[in-house]
């Protein structure tokens, strides 16, 4: 029996982001939404003219986010996993612009890849042959070497960095689900390989959909001009209910079990700091510019019911600066929820629960116009979004890398979780260059090795006088 949360990641991203104010002015084709709550247009542009820009507009990258992608060359996709995710991303691609299509699809597992191309069939009348079904643990292989311009890549996090790597050897785009690797072997195959994507002018976009959130990048562009100062700090969280967890099913194999239960082990999802807060710590990463030298943490299990992870975690991290990011999440039912970010800085504070910002007195000087946005553009999707800017890049012959500043964030909530499982601080360092790696050893479709499975327990144990 599957059982589910009646709460979801993708309904607390969207609550989240609920607000409303006034006004709007635009930059090339990207919107930016504001207003002045303090005075009209005039004292938003004064405030602005007597800020120290943090960044000169030019020197950060800003998407152009128009409705849908230009018209250009066909694109022809090959999804890497057919779960929800890989589902939902194979849609947002096909809503992203015209010309696109799906011709090739790989799961572990056969119903995976049948419900998609039943969907696909259903819904855009996109029929995937039966040899362009491909299944098994090296089944992305198959659809890669396929004819593919692009890959979308969305199968449980571990096995990511192996097929980004295959995938740009192979000279293809690459959509990659977050997080983008579990581990520190896992960072520095995505480092290299996005080194070499860059090499061969290849497009790869991430699934951290706020950069393409066009509040979101509204807030950055007023923290880059300006608007609340220096950095100083920031707590950032994901805070929501218990996600979902399937229980064993008769016939299926130790390792069958838990891909199909994946998001609650932690060699499969990294532990949910990294699976999902990690889109809150990539927003203080990104707009700050900062990594974190060294985390002290702690968290533990309480109310889990399958897997080996945790479900709450609380993060110290020290940025290159020495400023403070305090990062909290937790995954269970009944308790306060916040999945937000919180910034400071030393003339004022931005917060993305009602994307504002006010001033050290509490004034609120900005606040994004979601009314505005919606009047503007008919997609506001930033999981559609983040296709549009990616198939744009791709007709426009340019590059973009995006894995290389999500590893950033990715390896900071490594960083967390394993301070958090040990007891012990870690630094990005020793973390970076570390042996850790997640996958098993004796990876296979049948019965494994379940003795490292285990939920972490920090510390030691109490010596006996």
């Amino acid at each position: 029996m599957t059982k589910k949360s009646s709460i979801s990641r993708r309904s607390f991203l969207k609550s989240s982001a609920l607000a409303g104010a006034a006004g709007m002015v635009g930059t090339g084709g990207t919107a930016t939404l504001l207003s002045s709550c303090g005075g009209g247009a005039s004292s938003n542009e004064n405030a602005n003219a007597a800020n120290k820009p943090l960044k000169e507009p030019g020197t950060y990258y800003v998407p152009e986010l128009p409705d849908m992608a230009a018209d250009g060359k066909e694109l022809k996709a090959g999804i890497i996993g057919c779960g929800g995710r890989g589902s939902g991303a194979a849609m947002n691609f096909l809503a992203a612009a015209n010309g696109v299509t799906i011709v090739a699809l790989a799961d572990t597992f056969q119903d995976r890849v049948d419900s998609l191309a039943q969907k696909l069939k259903d819904e855009k009348n996109i029929d995937i042959p039966a040899d362009k079904r491909f299944v098994g643990l090296d089944a992305y292989k198959q659809v890669i070497d396929s004819d593919v311009d692009v890959v979308i890549v969305a199968t449980p996090p571990n096995f990511r960095p192996a097929q980004f790597q295959y995938a740009v050897e192979k000279n293809k785009h690459c959509f990659l689900e977050k997080p983008i690797c579990v581990d520190a072997v896992g960072y520095r195959t995505i480092m290299a390989t996005a080194k070499q994507a860059q090499a061969k002018n290849l497009c790869v976009i991430t699934g951290t959909q706020r950069h393409h959130q066009r509040s979101y990048i509204a807030s950055y562009q007023q923290i880059m001009n300006g608007a609340i100062g220096e950095i100083t700090g920031g707590t950032v969280y994901w805070n929501q209910n218990m996600l979902w967890y399937r229980e064993r099913q008769t016939g299926w194999s130790d390792c069958e079990w838990m891909i199909r239960d994946w998001v609650n082990w932690k060699w499969l999802s990294g532990d949910h700091i990294v699976e999902q807060h990690v889109h809150n710590i990539d927003v203080f990463t990104w707009f700050s510019g900062l990594k974190p030298v060294k985390a002290v943490g702690f968290g533990s299990r309480q109310r889990r019911i399958t897997g080996d992870q945790y479900d709450n975690f609380s993060i110290d991290f020290t940025m290159e600066n020495g400023i403070h990011l305090h990062s909290m999440c937790r995954q269970i039912d009944g308790c306060a929820n916040n999945v937000s970010e919180f910034i400071q800085g030393t003339k004022g504070s931005w917060n993305s629960a009602n994307m504002e910002i006010k001033d050290l007195a509490g004034n609120v000087i900005w606040k994004y116009d979601f009314d505005a946005e919606k009047a503007s553009f008919k997609q506001n999707d930033p999981y559609t979004l983040e296709h549009v800017n990616w198939i744009n890049t791709i007709r426009a012959g340019k590059s973009i890398d995006q894995a290389s500043e999500t590893a950033v964030s990715n390896m900071a909530a490594i960083m967390g979780r394993e301070s958090a499982y040990t007891g012990e601080e870690t630094t990005w360092e020793a973390m970076t260059a570390s042996a850790l790696d997640y996958m098993p050893a004796d990876l296979n479709l049948g019965n494994m090795d379940m003795k490292p499975f285990v939920v972490p327990v920090p510390g030691k144990p109490l010596e006996k006088k």
